[in-house]
C-alpha cells in the first residue's frame, strides 16, 4: 500500500483557501493510528541509600534521549467547528548506549539506576478546525514502566527489578496538519510529572527514590480509517508527493540440547534456549525536485537473540544484531538523500517498494546518496539471499561472510555512495564511517584518516535467456583495532592473562581489507542459483560484521509453482566459513570476538552450516516461514555441537 500526494500543492492550497476549507473538506470523524519521533527530555531527583541506611546519595539531574512510538485514537469533528477525541500513546527510549537511563546514584557500597523501559498517557483532545488545519489541547493520565538495577560493590552481585509502574499526569497542545482525507500530520508538545516514589531492592534493604518532569516535543503521521480522499486515479509524481511503506517481522528461534564439553563466554549454552525478535518500522520517501528524493526509515527493535548474539560465526538469526532490548527501542535506521541524474536513453519502469518511490528513470543513470542507511542495501545484494526478514537467516548465507563492511552495532553507517548505471553493468563506490572501536554503536569521528571504502562491479547477462549477474566487490577500512598476533604474543609474557586482556593494548590505527564475489542465476522460470565467496586478511579484529575470515556459500530459491503456490518459496543453502591463522590463535589463547569465544579453542576446525525454509505467503503482504539450520562445529569448535536450529518467522507489509 502506498500513500502518494503533492504535499507542497496541498499545504499551498490550505494558505489560499484558509477558513473555506472547514466548510468544502470538514474533517471526517473516526478512529486513526500511526507513529511518532521527537526528543525526551527533563530532570529527575533521585535518591539511593545503601543497606545499612547511612550512606545515601541523591540529588537532581537531567536526561536527554531521542524517543519514538506509536498512538492510537479516536476524534469527532462537529460541524460548528470543534474536535473531540481521546488518544492512548506510547513512547520508547532510544537505543543508543544509556538512551534508557533516567538516573544514576552511588554510595560506598553500591551503583544503582533507573531506566526506562517505556512512557504512556491516556489524554483527552480538544480542538478547532481550521481549514487544514486543527491546533488542539490535549491533557490526562501518565504512567511510565522502568527497571531498577543496583551493583552491591562488596559481593559484585546485581539487583534488578523491571516492571515498576508508576504513574503521573501529562498535559500539552499541538496541531493536525490533513494531507488529505486519510493522512495527517501531527506536531505537539507534551509535559508530563511522575511524583516522588519509593522502590526496595529485593536481595539488600537498599531504597530509590525518584520523581520527574519530562518533555516531549514531537512529529507524527496518522492514517484514517475509512476515510477516503478522492484520490485522482492517476496520482502525482512531483515534488512534494510522497510514499509509505511499513512492516513488521517476529522471529521465534531457539534450539535443544548439543554435546559440548564446556560453556564459554560468547558460546551458545549447551543445555539448549529459545529467544524471539520483533521489529516494526515504517519507511517514508518524498520527492523534493527533479531526481532528488529523500527517505526517512524509523523502527521500534526489541527481544533477545539466542546467547544474547553470540556462539557462531554463521550466525542463525539475521534480525538479532538489532535486539537485546526487554522492551522496544527507538532507532533512526535509515535517514538518506537520493539524486538521480538521467543520461538520457532507454528508460525503465520501477515499483513502490521499501526504500524506493515508484516510477520511471532513465537506465544509464548516476545515483548520489548522502545520508544514514546500511552499506548491504547497495553493496553485496542479492534477489535470493538479502533479506532475513523474508528469506534466509544465517548471517553467512544472506551475506558474504567475510565482508566485514563498515556499520555500528546494529549494522548502519553514515557515508557517501555514487553509482554509474548501464543497461548491462553497473559501477559503485562509496566512503562510511566505522565504529569508534570494535562492536560499537559510536561512530569514529577522525574523518578519512578512519572510515571504510567499498568498490563493486555487477555484470548482468542472460544464457539462454535467463537473467543472471555477478557482483565483484573489494572494501578497506581504517578503524581503531587490536592486531591478533601482538595479543597473543603479549598475553604469553603475563603469567595467567588471555589474548582478550590484552587485545585492547594492541589498538590503534589499523588497515583491513578483502573481497567478495557474489553469483545469482535463473536457471529456469521458477529456480534460481546463487552463492557467495568472500575473504579478507585476517589480521586484525572484526570491526562489525562476524567473525568470517574465509567463507563460501552456494544455494537455490525455488518458487512453488509446481504445487499451485507460485508466490511460495522454498530456499535451500549452505556455507562453510573459517578464521585465519592469527585469528585462530587469538581464540586459542582465549581472545573473544565479535560474536565467537568460547574461552578457549582446543580443536579448531571450520564451521558448517546448512539451511532450509519454507515461505508461505497467507495473504498478499503477510508471509509465515518455518525454518531449519544445522550448524557443525559452532565457533569453529570441533568439540561443540552439532547444533539443530528451528525458526517460525511471521512477516506482514504494507
Amino acid at each position: 500500500m502506498t500513500a502518494s500526494k503533492s504535499l507542497w500543492g496541498a499545504i499551498a492550497l490550505a494558505l489560499l483557501a484558509g477558513p473555506a476549507l472547514a466548510q468544502d473538506r470538514r474533517p471526517a470523524s473516526g478512529f486513526y493510528a500511526g507513529g511518532h519521533v521527537g526528543y525526551l527530555f527533563g530532570s529527575g531527583t533521585a535518591t539511593v541509600a545503601d543497606p545499612t541506611g547511612v550512606a545515601t546519595a541523591g540529588g537532581a539531574s537531567s536526561y536527554g534521549s531521542v524517543m519514538g512510538g506509536v498512538q492510537a485514537g479516536y476524534e469527532h469533528h462537529f460541524a460548528a467547528g470543534w474536535m473531540a477525541g481521546l488518544e492512548l500513546d506510547v513512547s520508547f527510549p532510544g537505543s543508543q548506549d544509556l538512551g534508557n537511563v533516567l538516573a544514576y546514584r552511588a554510595t560506598a557500597t553500591g551503583t544503582a539506576n533507573e531506566q526506562l523501559e517505556y512512557l504512556a498517557s491516556l489524554r483527552g483532545r480538544l480542538g478547532w478546525d481550521v481549514g487544514r488545519w486543527t491546533p488542539f489541547a490535549t491533557g490526562g493520565i501518565a504512567w511510565a514502566s522502568t527497571r531498577l538495577s543496583r551493583t552491591d560493590l562488596t559481593t559484585g552481585n546485581e539487583d534488578a527489578q523491571p516492571g515498576n509502574v508508576r504513574l503521573g499526569w501529562v498535559a500539552g497542545g499541538g496541531a493536525d496538519y490533513r494531507i488529505d482525507g486519510r493522512w495527517t500530520a501531527r506536531a505537539e508538545y507534551l509535559y508530563t510529572q511522575l511524583g516522588l516514589t519509593g522502590f526496595s531492592f529485593g536481595s539488600a534493604p537498599a531504597r530509590w527514590d525518584s520523581s520527574y518532569d519530562l518533555h516531549r516535543f514531537r512529529v507524527g503521521l496518522n492514517y484514517r480509517f475509512g476515510a477516503d480522499d478522492g484520490a485522482p486515479a492517476r496520482p502525482d509524481s512531483g515534488p512534494g508527493s510522497w510514499e509509505i511503506h511499513g512492516q513488521t517481522t517476529f522471529i521465534y528461534q531457539g534450539y535443544p540440547a548439543f554435546s559440548a564439553g564446556y560453556d564459554g563466554p560468547n558460546s551458545l549454552p549447551m543445555l539448549g534456549q529459545s529467544r524471539e525478535t520483533w521489529t516494526v518500522s515504517a519507511f517514508l520517501g518524498m520527492r523534493l525536485w527533479q531526481g532528488a528524493e529523500f527517505y526517512y526509515n524509523p523502527e521500534l527493535l526489541q527481544g533477545f537473540g539466542v546467547a544474547n548474539t553470540t556462539g557462531a560465526a554463521g550466525y542463525p538469526n539475521g534480525e538479532a544484531q538489532k535486539s537485546n532490548f526487554p522492551y522496544p527501542r527507538y532507532n533512526t535506521s535509515r535517514l538518506f538523500l537520493r539524486q538521480e541524474i538521467g543520461l538520457g536513453g532507454a528508460r525503465e519502469k520501477v515499483e513502490s517498494e521499501y526504500g524506493q518511490l515508484s516510477g520511471e528513470k532513465d537506465i544509464a543513470r548516476v545515483t548520489l546518496q548522502l545520508g544514514k542507511y546500511s552499506v548491504k542495501d547497495i553493496f553485496d545484494a542479492n534477489d535470493y539471499a538479502n533479506d532475513p526478514r523474508l528469506d534466509f537467516l544465517n548471517w553467512s548465507i544472506w551475506a558474504s561472510g567475510a565482508f566485514d563492511y563498515p556499520a555500528d552495532r546494529l549494522g548502519l553507517t553514515w557515508g557517501l555512495t555514487a553509482e554509474l548505471n548501464q543497461p548491462d553493468w553497473a559501477v559503485r563506490a562509496g566512503y562510511y564511517l566505522v565504529g569508534d572501536q570494535p562492536n560499537a554503536n559510536t561512530f569514529d569521528m577522525n574523518l578519512f584518516a578512519r572510515g571504510g571504502y567499498v568498490g563493486e562491479l555487477e555484470l548482468r547477462f542472460r544464457p539462454f535467456q535467463k537473467p543472471g549477474a555477478l557482483r565483484f566487490g573489494s572494501w578497506l577500512t581504517s578503524t581503531f583495532a587490536g592486531s591478533y598476533d601482538q595479543a597473543i604474543q603479549w598475553a604469553a609474557t603475563i603469567p595467567g592473562a588471555t589474548a582478550n586482556d590484552t587485545i585492547a593494548w594492541t589498538r590503534q590505527t589499523r588497515t583491513k581489507y578483502g573481497f567478495y564475489f557474489n553469483l545469482q542465476q535463473e536457471l529456469a522460470d521458477d529456480i534460481a542459483l546463487f552463492g557467495r565467496f568472500s575473504w579478507n586478511d585476517g589480521r586484525s579484529e572484526i570491526g562489525a560484521f562476524t567473525d568470517i575470515d574465509r567463507s563460501l556459500s552456494l544455494g537455490l530459491s525455488i518458487k512453488g509453482t509446481a504445487w499451485g503456490r507460485p508466490d511460495d518459496r522454498v530456499g535451500i543453502a549452505g556455507s562453510i566459513n573459517n578464521i585465519s591463522a592469527p585469528h585462530s590463535g587469538f581464540l586459542a589463547a582465549g581472545g573473544l570476538g565479535v560474536l565467537v569465544g568460547d574461552g578457549q579453542l582446543p580443536a579448531y576446525t571450520s564451521e558448517n552450516v546448512f539451511e532450509t525454509y519454507y515461505a508461505l505467503q497467507v495473504v498478499k503482504g503477510v508471509v509465515a516461514s518455518a525454518d531449519y539450520q544445522f550448524l557443525g562445529n559452532p565457533a569453529y569448535n570441533a568439540q561443540r555441537g552439532p547444533v539443530h536450529v528451528f525458526s517460525g518467522r511471521l512477516s506482514m507489509r504494507f
